[in-house]
């Protein structure tokens, strides 16, 4: 498996606000850190130097199409040994949003060549409170690459991640 897709999707709010969620991934050495401000990859930043994780599409609401990342494993940086698959509420703190509150939210992972689906998260599960979840992080052992299931949830949105990881936000 050399290229995957992650795709984010969920279902338009019926209770009258609509929900913008954001898939990132964070591009880290060895340590977990991000060492470089194109590593992190997200909607205002589409890809990393080496094309290897490009962002595809900012979707607001949750209707029609997807928020995807593609990730070419082949293209993948050497001093990349880790990769942080995250979702955020844009915005939670100010419209009093969380994921309890969002309906049929899903990750899912997908090999791109053969179309088949590899992994699946329900986010509407065991995340009440949280306005961003750590999904897993893919990882690199002897030059595999690996998942790892994280489900962490954390309040504090996109800002609290990017200083889990190392980067220093405004």
């Amino acid at each position: 498996m050399n290229k995957v897709i992650v795709e984010l999707s969920w279902d338009i709010n019926r209770c009258g606000s609509e929900f913008d969620l954001d898939i990132s991934a964070f591009l880290c050495n060895e340590h977990g850190i991000v060492k470089e401000k194109e590593d992190f990859v997200f909607y205002n930043n589409l890809s990393n130097n080496s094309k290897s994780v490009i962002y595809i599409g900012d979707n607001r609401t949750g209707e029609g199409n997807k928020e995807q990342i593609k990730i070419d494993f082949s293209r993948m940086p050497e001093n990349i040994k880790r990769i942080a698959i995250t979702v955020t509420i844009f915005n939670a703190k100010e419209r009093s949003q969380n994921f309890g509150k969002i309906s049929n939210a899903y990750v899912r992972f997908i090999d791109e060549t053969t179309d088949n689906e590899l992994l699946k998260y329900d986010l509407s599960e065991g995340f009440s409170s949280e306005t961003a979840i750590v999904i897993c992080e893919i990882y690199n052992y002897n030059g595999d690459w690996n998942f790892k299931d994280v489900g962490c949830g954390h309040e504090g949105g996109l800002s609290a991640l990017c200083r889990s990881f190392g980067l220093l936000v405004g």
